[in-house]
């Protein structure tokens, strides 16, 4: 029988706990790391664990022009889709922890061969994996272990998947099954425009593969919150919660994208939200991965509909396998435990023993993008004033980061644009709205012809300070 601890959730003490870790003779042995990705998530996720007094040295592969300007890491240019290159390179450099930040290698099954070359890995099996590689089997579990979440049916057949949206009309919401990098949601208005989205998944195939399969399910109104909880399988604990920007416009308009913005934490998450979501969502999840022979070993990526705040109201809208972009670069600011210790305590099925602790201060991202994203854009422009973001003084040093995502070096060695999702500003602040005005000002101090960002990023939270709620 599966064994899950359930935190108490009645005071602080879940999230901010001062019990201090417990550290084997093992793991006080100081480890090399090796983190999978090239993101501003990866960047954030190699900029804490690389503080660790356990981490010896953190490879990024492929890593990207941010990570390489951090102490103690190092780029390295291995294949990550060639599984054997990967555990070859880790046994050649003694890496004892690896940290996967994207979905598509866990989807790959990147963490499963590790895992069998002997390698500690954060990030689940390919098959527990496909609460994220594929939302029909997503939904399939919440259907068959009472995980509240919006009514739904699959297709693969045109004319039958309009024939439900005609039944059930609009609004609606339609889904590619499959990875489609956060942008295959569409939330339509009208029964014409979900008749388009069928159209373009399951005919025109503008997802690829991804859209072989669709999900289409009832509109839910409220907002969005992402909670993220560490999961060994037999043991799950919270993190903190954050709120992100799906939509490319201020005043969440235009087409979804895979975030323009998040804060932490979100202060629609109450008590008894929290309690809800780890009774009925984090820890139903977990048994029924374990009932069906694929426990969960990772980073758990909630993403609810809260409406109203009253209890109950919370429903699952997807799950993700992994931290959250840009999500993660908050809660990397605000992690104030050893992170590169907690993980590798996870890996070795010791998650009882990890307290992580946190900042009480709120985090705020602000993305970055390409002019035109997230349709086409162009790539190589130049981005200066990077180091302006510290030397201005637009807070206190510690206050604010610049995560890179999307960048790369010309061949005069300057900073370029090498994607959609291009820069994340982070800042702390004693509050939101603090947040949000350091990391706008440090936004105003980078050089970039071809930036584009929202101007809004945080203001439901900046709304509600006029009436805060205790929050996680």
């Amino acid at each position: 029988m599966q064994r899950l601890r359930m935190p108490s959730v009645g005071g602080r003490n879940v999230l901010r706990g001062r019990r201090r870790i417990c550290v084997s003779a093992s793991s006080a042995n100081k480890v090399n790391v090796l983190v999978i990705g090239s993101g501003g998530r990866e960047h954030s996720l190699a900029w804490k664990l690389s503080q660790s007094p356990i981490c010896n040295h953190l490879f990024c592969a492929p890593g990207n022009p941010g990570t390489e300007t951090e102490p103690n890491v190092t780029n390295v240019g291995i294949d990550v889709a060639n599984h054997q290159k990967v555990v070859q390179f880790c046994r050649e450099r003694d890496v004892r922890l690896v940290v996967v930040g994207p979905e598509v290698p866990l989807v790959a099954g990147l963490a499963d061969d590790m895992q069998a070359a002997g390698i500690p890995t954060w990030g689940p099996s390919a098959r527990a994996a496909q609460l994220e590689g594929s939302k029909a089997f997503m939904k399939d579990i919440c259907r068959k272990y009472d995980i509240p979440t919006a009514a739904y049916e699959k297709f693969t057949d045109p004319a039958r998947a309009k024939s439900f949206i005609k039944h059930l009309g609009a609004p609606i919401v339609v889904k590619a099954s499959g990875l489609a990098a956060g942008k295959g949601v569409v939330v339509a208005r009208t029964v014409e425009e979900a008749y388009q989205a069928v159209d373009d998944m399951l005919v025109h195939k503008v997802f690829g593969g991804a859209g072989d399969e669709l999900v289409i399910e009832e509109f839910l109104d409220g907002e969005e919150v992402s909670f993220f909880a560490l999961v060994d399988g037999e043991a799950a604990i919270p993190l903190v919660s954050a709120q992100d920007h799906k939509a490319v416009g201020d005043g969440d308009t235009g087409p979804n994208t895979g975030g323009m913005g998040a804060y932490s934490p979100a202060p629609v998450m109450n008590e008894a939200i929290f309690k809800q979501v780890m009774d009925e969502i984090i820890y139903r999840t977990a048994r029924g991965m374990a009932a069906e022979g694929a426990p969960f070993r990772g980073t758990l990526f909630a993403g609810l509909m809260i409406k109203d705040g009253k209890v109950g109201c919370a429903k699952l809208l997807e799950h993700n396998v992994r931290f959250g972009d840009p999500e993660c670069q908050g809660l990397m600011a605000r992690c104030d435990s050893d992170l590169t210790e907690a993980l590798l305590r996870a890996t070795q099925g010791k998650l009882d023993d990890v307290n992580l602790m946190w900042k009480p201060e709120a985090a705020l991202t602000v993305v970055m993008a390409a002019n035109g994203y997230p349709g086409k854009h162009l790539k190589g422009s130049v981005i200066r004033g990077l180091d302006r973001v510290t030397t201005a003084k637009v807070a206190p040093a510690a206050a604010v980061q610049v995560f890179h995502a999307g960048t790369a070096r010309n061949t005069a060695g300057e900073v370029v644009s090498n994607g959609g999702r291009v820069l994340n500003v982070t800042a702390l602040g004693k509050d939101v709205a603090e947040a949000q005005a350091r990391a706008y000002e440090a936004v105003k101090q980078i050089e970039w012809a071809d930036a584009y960002y929202r101007s809004d990023i945080g203001w439901r939270a900046v709304a509600r300070l006029k009436a805060p709620a205790k929050h996680h």
